[in-house]
């Protein structure tokens, strides 16, 4: 069975709409491509690294109408290895409605999502969910992800679609690598899916010493 991968970027306030320009999703969001300030050499060696192996990609209607506009004309250059990466792929899009299918190597998935995307894990080894951030609260909510790659940068907007918006459920989480900061401080922070829900305690137990006076 492969791994589904979900990659996002975020703020710290965990906005995660519209990273890579002004016309990916403007509405009632003045922020548009708030990502591309903060990008530096590091970061973007991260990204390109965090993509290497990818057999397949799953991606929300919007951001693959976004993604095919744009990767089959990039051929070179500094996007030229992930062209070729994105443009070689199978490309499986979640939508009911009825997208444009004719990028390469694209095909619709549903009306069931969680068993699609149970299929999809069976056909392939690592599997990239980019961006899609309505998708992901779905795979968030069923829990149909192993990996999460996530990169926080250093700005906060107040406004805007959070990445963790409404999809998550209990769930324990286990940090893959230590974290990487760039220049620009964005944190890279790789987590995996752990099994059981999230424990609780009491930090002022007096065998903690912590939270009770002596």
């Amino acid at each position: 069975m492969g791994l589904i991968h979900i990659e996002l970027f975020a703020t710290l306030d965990l906005v995660g709409q519209a990273p890579g320009g002004p016309d990916e999703d403007p509405a009632g969001f003045p922020f548009g491509g708030w990502q591309a300030p903060l990008m530096d050499e590091a970061a973007g060696a991260q990204v390109g690294a965090a993509y290497e192996g990818t057999d397949a990609l799953l991606l929300g209607r919007r951001t693959y109408d976004i993604f095919a506009a744009y990767w089959p004309h990039q051929k070179g250059g500094e996007d030229g290895a992930i062209a070729t990466l994105f443009n070689s792929v199978p490309k499986y899009v979640a939508s009911r409605g009825r997208p444009d299918l004719s990028w390469a190597g694209s095909t619709q998935i549903g009306p069931d999502l969680a068993a699609a995307v149970r299929a999809i894990r069976e056909r392939h080894e690592h599997v990239k969910v980019v961006g899609s951030l309505n998708l992901v609260q779905t795979l968030l909510r069923e829990k149909l992800f192993d990996r999460i790659d996530l990169w926080v940068h250093p700005i906060m907007l107040g406004v805007g679609k959070k990445v963790f918006d409404g999809g998550t459920v209990p769930a324990n989480l286990t940090l893959l690598e230590p974290p990487v900061a760039s220049a620009k401080g964005t944190v890279y922070l790789r987590y995996g899916l752990a099994d059981g829900t999230p424990g609780t305690g009491d930090m002022g137990a007096p065998d903690r010493g912590l939270g009770h006076d002596a």
